[in-house]
């Protein structure tokens, strides 16, 4: 749904990019990422204070958006509050 309104960024370059130009207003990352891309992602949501969740693997985020991503950002913030709930519960 998220991805058909327009709201995700995928990939993690694009990631990156959405995260130094505020329009990323939640990441996920897979919790089997690289260590190398894992600080990177790490270091950079927490410089620009945006919540980072590591809770999927690259399995699950890949099937959740229909293509291998091991990173991807929401840039809708009623989105956002909607996956925290569900991710709260």
């Amino acid at each position: 749904m998220i991805r058909r309104a327009g709201k995700l960024v995928t990939g993690e370059s694009f990631v990156l990019a959405a995260v130094r130009d505020g329009s990323a207003k939640l990441v996920l990352m897979a919790n089997d990422t690289g260590a190398s891309s894992q600080k990177q992602f790490r270091d950079k949501t927490a410089s620009y204070q945006v919540p980072l969740y590591e809770t999927f693997t690259k399995d699950q985020l890949s099937t959740a958006i229909g293509s291998a991503r091991t990173v991807i950002a929401i840039t809708d913030p009623g989105f956002v509050r909607k996956l925290q709930q569900l991710l709260a519960d």
